[in-house]
């Protein structure tokens, strides 16, 4: 059927029913979702339909314009956007608010779905989004798509796709997808050489055990490290578990973190994410050690690093902005199509904001990175899942 023949029908149902939805119109006519929204946005364009929520209405049919102040309820002019992230309450709020702002500024409204890191719920979410008739999505699945298929469908999904704070693996089935994300490892590096810059030779690594940030984290430390001609403490780095789902495990990782801060096998630290560096800086005062003159610090991810006491300088990936380019890119697939347009990969890179707790080593301390190690202590157990409220993206 041709888009003139499938536009005429689409018309002729909106005239006898008052409106058409997309899902059913697709549905009626054996045709995909995607097909549909491209035959109603030209009808659109054409003042023939006016767009709504999942489908159009007659132009006479649209809800009045809302009094002035306030937002619309059912009606909007621009596309209906889905988006999937691991939680509300770390991290992404933000990713969030710059999806929010951009959807707004082109005339359209979005919709969260929340999989709490399952990704098991990662699915159910995108079906119940794609029932309410989204035009596009925007996905950050509970985990990094990997090699090995296992996340495929979310390249096979019937409205275009835009992986936020994701990147896909060769061998996923998601490479073909546009996607934008903070390039972490670039981030760890500029704070490894700040610290190195400030003359600190004894640089370790603590980080969350688990998190899909952490494997872009500890490659963006060691290659600063080696492009500094300089040797970890730990090789591995310190891994910090969840402290409300491992908490012994969580104190024996801490433990060596105060150890090496006390032997002088450690004198700065990169600490991911900034809720363990906010627990680390208390327990490290409470040994009587201080931050940062015993230990150096500089957190990742700046959600409440500057809540700190002493403030902590932190590494902040540009979360507002990944929203915003995030749905930049899915309008643009939304108007062009699949045909012409080269999938966009995009990395931004997060900024280092200095404040308390980096300053220069004293003049008269040794540099040699041969003096005192790490202490051997048993690195913690990988707990089942991790929480929904102190995780990080990768």
């Amino acid at each position: 059927m041709l888009a003139e023949q499938r536009q005429e029908l689409i018309l002729r149902t909106a005239r006898e029913r008052g409106s058409v939805k997309v899902v059913e119109i697709a549905e009626e006519l054996g045709v995909s979702l995607v097909t549909v929204r491209r035959d109603v946005t030209a009808l659109v364009a054409s003042g023939l339909l006016a767009r709504v929520h999942g489908g159009a209405t007659l132009p006479h049919a649209r809800p009045a314009a809302p009094t002035a102040g306030r937002p619309p309820v059912n009606g909007h002019d621009g596309p209906t956007i889905g988006m999937l992230v691991p939680s509300a309450t770390y991290y992404f709020p933000e990713v969030v608010r710059g999806a929010r702002d951009a959807v707004e500024a082109i005339g359209g409204r979005l919709v969260l779905g929340i999989s709490r890191y399952l990704p098991a719920e990662d699915r159910d979410q995108v079906d119940q989004l794609l029932r309410g008739g989204v035009d596009g999505l925007l996905l950050t699945p509970s985990r990094a798509p990997g090699p090995g298929g296992e996340d495929a469908w979310m390249g096979r999904l019937p409205v275009p796709v835009v992986l936020v704070e994701r990147r896909a693996e060769i061998g996923s089935g998601l490479e073909h997808l546009d996607r934008v994300a903070s390039d972490h490892a670039l981030g760890a590096a500029q704070a490894v050489r700040r610290l190195g810059t400030l003359g600190h030779r004894r640089i370790l690594l603590v980080a969350r055990l688990g998190s899909p940030t952490t494997p872009a984290v500890h490659a963006g430390y060691t290659a600063a490290m080696a492009a500094l001609g300089l040797t970890p403490p730990d090789p591995a780095g310190v891994e910090t578990p969840h402290p409300g789902e491992d908490a012994d495990g969580f104190d024996r990782a801490v433990t060596r973190v105060i150890e090496a801060a006390r032997t002088g096998a450690a004198t700065a630290a990169l600490v991911h994410n900034d809720q363990d560096a906010l627990l680390l800086v208390s327990r490290l005062r409470a040994a009587g050690l201080d931050v940062p003159g015993d230990l150096a610090l500089i957190a990742y991810d700046d959600e409440v690093a500057a809540l700190a006491d002493p403030p902590l300088s932190a590494i902040a990936p540009a979360k507002h902005e990944v929203g915003r380019i995030a749905v930049e890119l899915l309008a643009a697939r939304l108007a062009d199509g699949d045909e012409g347009r080269a999938p966009r990969h995009i990395s931004l890179v997060p900024r280092l904001r200095l404040r308390s707790t980096t300053e220069p080593v004293d003049p008269d301390a040794p540099t040699e990175a041969s003096g005192a190690t790490l202490s051997a202590v048993p690195t913690p157990t990988t707990p089942s899942r991790t929480s929904e409220t102190d995780r990080t993206p990768a």
